[in-house]
């Protein structure tokens, strides 16, 4: 008699990593949600399809006020993957799972398919003087061809753009962001924090700037910046910005 034995196959895990936006909501949350909702208003897609981890560390807020705060979120289309710096004991079913251990992410960008001609290299970093470090180096990719609409842009360090980013599109870097051609779309640089970040563009016309967080719409933008050669910057909890040449 013939045994056959047979392994059985095991199955295959495999790590990923995806780019959250993190929001950090602030007492009281009816405010805070209606500054969202005049975001929302003002850069029409901002919070669409993107993964959302929200973090309430060091927050005094109760299961009921979390509930409601997610539901909330849910009604305006802002779906929650994941609670940081909750007490377990907030974190009922019905709830979404508590998650921790963020970092800046790695690339990430849009579909092999939809994406422009990118080159990958190092950079030197940002050349403000209290930023210098000896031996420091950034990640840096440069996109050789127009950012289309609906396009989101992800990189963890510098990103230069050799075109324009059209309206629907979006920039998000890690570092800083060098448009050469018109920025009609979202650009947001220093995404993990970097308050040393920078925003240079050929042209201004954006749906809405960023710097660490802070932000400034089209309406919030000077007639005077708009379709100028402009360079931004973050001082003083503030966003700043000139016009260069």
């Amino acid at each position: 008699m013939t045994e056959v034995l047979t392994t059985a196959q095991p199955i295959r895990l495999k790590g990923r990593s995806f780019l959250a936006m993190v929001l950090n909501p602030e007492p009281p949350f009816d405010d805070w949600l209606t500054r969202l909702d005049d975001l929302a208003e003002r850069s029409a897609g901002y919070f669409l399809n993107k993964p959302i981890v929200l973090d309430v560390g060091g927050l005094d807020i109760d299961r009921l006020q979390l509930r409601e705060l997610t539901r909330q979120l849910g009604d305006r289309g802002i779906r929650v993957m994941g609670i940081e710096g909750a007490a377990s004991s907030l974190l009922v079913p019905d709830l979404p799972p508590a998650i921790d251990g963020g970092r800046p992410a790695s690339d990430f960008v849009t579909p092999a398919s939809e994406l422009p001609d990118v080159d990958t290299g190092r950079s030197s970093g940002r050349t403000r003087p209290d930023d210098f470090q000896p031996g420091r180096t950034v990640p840096s990719i440069i996109v050789t061809e127009p950012v289309r609409s609906g396009q989101s842009l992800m990189f963890e360090g510098d990103i230069t753009v050799v075109g324009s980013v059209a309206s629907g599109a979006e920039v998000v870097a890690g570092g800083s962001i060098h448009i050469y051609g018109t920025l009609r779309g979202r650009a947001m640089a220093g995404s993990a924090g970097d308050t040393a970040a920078r925003i240079f563009c050929s042209r201004l016309e954006a749906e809405l700037v960023a710097i660490a967080g802070f932000y400034k719409t089209s309406e919030d933008m000077g007639p005077d910046l708009r379709g100028s050669s402009v360079h931004m910057w973050f001082q003083n909890e503030m966003l700043m910005s000139e016009k260069l040449g």
